[in-house]
């Protein structure tokens, strides 16, 4: 069985941050989302993989390298344009016919990976699995209906859904998917649907099993995603590094602090994260914070937010709360002092408070 992940996306729910970095690198709990679905497809026993890359393949393809690091083989498709997912299927044919494989959104995240559903697909036998959850926004993503346990109709975003099961970002298929991706025309976005791909293959007989997602699903499209997506990670770490924490600090709950990092006269309560070579002084890092490698966090609260590489944030007035920071940006106070600041920062931003 091989993999196949996608990583073509603009990101666009993400600006400004993806205008300067792949949506599927932007880390969760100090971890690029892209490296989530590589393990996981890994531990499902899954060794040949192939990522599909569009704008940004030189940024993917220097986080990922050939896959060694990951105990897997990585090869790059490359796809012109965003041409919907069952156009990245087809131009994949060369790399996976003859196998069945996994077909994972590199920027969805899913509960204890993907290695049970692949047994269930093997089991099974069936020509395709699909992945549903129940979501209260069903209009935004590719929806199913079910009778009993058969499917009988998918629909890509529709305007008024018949149902609230949306396709998770996970998809299991055979060789019949060939014709299938084939056969279909653009949809109105001008896009090759994977929904109508899938619809051809009930539509000609061919089985299609429908899995519901017990567990935590996430699309991380949204800042508001990743920002949760942290916290159900987060939530996962057990205390770890706090040997070198000093005497005069305060640390709480389920903290990591990763080598090199330094806390002076501060408080941490966890779930949290201290990237590598980060300095916290004389600050307080409250529930649900990543903060990447090399930043500094001086004088100032945060809170339910994600700091990448490289930022700093001083003498902050007020408490910063669900924010999603990108690398080397400078946060530096004003005159004024508002009591919250919420942000979505790109790289190598600087920003003055007032």
């Amino acid at each position: 069985m091989k993999g196949l992940i996608l990583s073509g996306g603009r990101g666009t729910r993400l600006r400004p941050l993806t205008y300067t970095r792949a949506k599927q690198l932007v880390p969760v709990a100090n971890k690029p989302v892209l490296f989530y679905g590589v393990e996981a497809i890994v531990a499902a026993g899954i060794r040949e993989i192939g990522v599909v890359v569009g704008d940004t393949r030189e940024e993917i393809q220097a986080a990922l390298g050939d896959g060694a690091r990951f105990g897997a083989k990585i090869t790059y498709i490359e796809q012109d344009a965003p041409r919907g997912l069952a156009h990245a299927v087809l131009i994949s044919e060369g790399f996976l016919r003859g196998s069945p494989f996994v077909m994972y959104l590199g920027d969805n995240l899913i509960a204890d990976g993907i290695s049970s559903l692949v047994d269930e697909y093997r089991r099974i036998g069936c020509n395709s699995q699909i992945l549903l959850a129940k979501v209260p926004n069903p209009e935004q993503f590719g929806v199913a209906e079910l009778d009993g346990d058969r499917v009988f109709r998918l629909t890509e975003k529709p305007k008024n859904p018949r149902s609230d099961l949306a396709l998770v970002g996970v998809y299991m298929f055979d060789d019949t998917i060939w014709e299938a991706v084939k056969a279909i025309r653009p949809s109105a976005r001008d896009e090759l649907e994977i929904t109508d791909a899938i619809q051809w293959l009930i539509d000609h007989g061919k089985t299609v099993h429908p899995h519901l997602v017990s567990g935590w699903w996430k699309d991380t499209g949204k800042i508001e995603d990743m920002l949760e997506a942290n916290r159900i990670i987060l939530d996962t770490f057990s205390p770890n590094g706090l040997a070198a924490v000093d005497s005069g600090c305060r640390v709480e709950g389920k903290v990591v602090v990763e080598e090199g990092a330094k806390l002076v006269r501060s408080i941490v309560r966890g779930p949290a994260i201290i990237g590598a070579g980060s300095e916290i002084r004389d600050a307080f890092v409250g529930p649900y914070t990543a903060i990447g490698p090399d930043c500094l966090i001086d004088r100032c609260e945060i809170e339910n937010s994600i700091i990448l590489r490289g930022s700093q944030v001083v003498s902050i007035p007020g408490r910063i709360a669900d924010s999603l920071i990108g690398t080397n940006v400078r946060i530096h106070p004003g005159a004024e002092r508002p009591r919250v600041h919420r942000f979505l920062i790109g790289d190598n931003s600087e920003i003055g408070i007032v």
